[in-house]
């Protein structure tokens, strides 16, 4: 294999996206150490403390059960924003759209989005739109840029999980990635599984009472649940222990990936968030989250065991007990 080719893989948010990072971009941009690599870069700006996060949506396709990729671009901006534990202000967006689009079609992603922006208290200020010749793009690819205040002190990071934290999904994993690729590959599932996409300031706004016993927030996203534990096990140095009997997971979602041979843990989400909370605290965060409409089927998967290089492990249904690594390679390309 040529080493000097961009892969699919590089954007799947896991392994090759990683090496991709570490090797590569930011060494020559930023330099910012593994440890600072989280959702949202973190300003300080004549003593206002702002949060700062940027995503680019390629999914395909544009429009699936659920969604499309204009909401998908406005929620996952704020949620970036919202793990850092900020309240997202305002956002950017930037068109790119191949010639020959339907006027009709991008009307209905922008109505989309500023539904979604509404939804989420959020203000669309400012964008750009571009126009590639027919064959040099594929329908329609959208940026999203968000300013978020942090109007705390606290340190929620993916460097701060600490031996003991009760590690909270704020309920069933894998819907987004399986409502993608049925529509995709046009399965006919009569499962009635729907994109989570959703913005989940709201309910990060009401777990931010915990104080300091909140450590840690990450949306699952590309890569699942599996890619992201690791990521923050790696960061904090730690072990995450998961049980796999305790994951959430939608029936549908689990037929459709016993069937094509898919893990839960890798599929991307939209509408999920991990936290990782002080034990003591741990009950009274899944209690907010139950109360909160997008988190009604919230779940402690696992615990924080021991100080460690970053490792995740899993107690199987049959009592033993597996590793969990990153993504490797690309399960479900162009999922958001």
């Amino acid at each position: 294999m040529n080493d000097d080719l961009i892969l699919l893989g590089h954007g799947s948010g896991g392994k090759l996206s990683h090496q991709l990072l570490d090797e590569l971009i930011i060494p020559n941009l930023s330099g910012v150490p593994a440890a600072g690599q989280n959702d949202a870069a973190l300003l300080n700006i004549g003593g206002v403390k702002l949060a700062f996060t940027t995503d680019s949506y390629v999914v395909d396709p544009i429009f699936f059960p659920g969604g499309n990729i204009g909401d998908l671009a406005v929620n996952g901006t704020v949620n970036d924003l919202a793990m850092m534990g900020a309240r997202p202000l305002c956002l950017s967006v930037g068109f790119i759209l191949e010639e020959g689009f339907l006027k009709s079609e991008l009307a209905r992603i922008v109505t989309s989005m500023r539904e979604a922006a509404d939804a989420a208290g959020v203000a669309i200020v400012t964008g750009d739109t571009k126009v590639v010749p027919r064959g040099k793009g594929d329908r329609i690819f959208i940026n999203t840029s968000g300013i978020g205040a942090l109007e705390h002190n606290l340190a929620i990071n993916g460097a701060a999980a600490c031996v003991g934290d009760k590690v909270i999904v704020n309920g069933c994993i894998g819907d987004h990635g399986i409502a993608v690729l049925s529509a995709r590959e046009g399965l006919e599932i009569d499962s009635g599984i729907k994109s989570d996409s959703a913005p989940l300031n709201g309910l990060v706004a009401e777990l931010l009472p915990l104080g300091e016993a909140l450590h840690v927030l990450r949306d699952p996203t590309r890569g699942g649940v599996a890619t992201t534990l690791k990521e923050i096990a790696l960061q904090s140095g730690v072990t995450v222990k998961l049980s796999e009997e305790s994951l959430p997971i939608n029936p549908g979602v689990r037929g459709v990936c016993s069937i094509l041979g898919l893990d839960p843990l890798y599929v991307a989400n939209e509408g999920k968030l991990l936290a990782l909370v002080a034990p003591e605290r741990a009950e009274e965060a899944l209690a907010i989250m139950r109360r909160h409409p997008l988190g009604k089927d919230a779940a402690v998967i696992g615990e924080v065991t021991e100080a460690s290089a970053g490792r995740v492990v899993m107690e199987t249904a049959v009592g033993g007990v597996r590793g969990v690594e990153m993504l490797a390679g690309e399960q479900l390309p162009r999922i958001c």
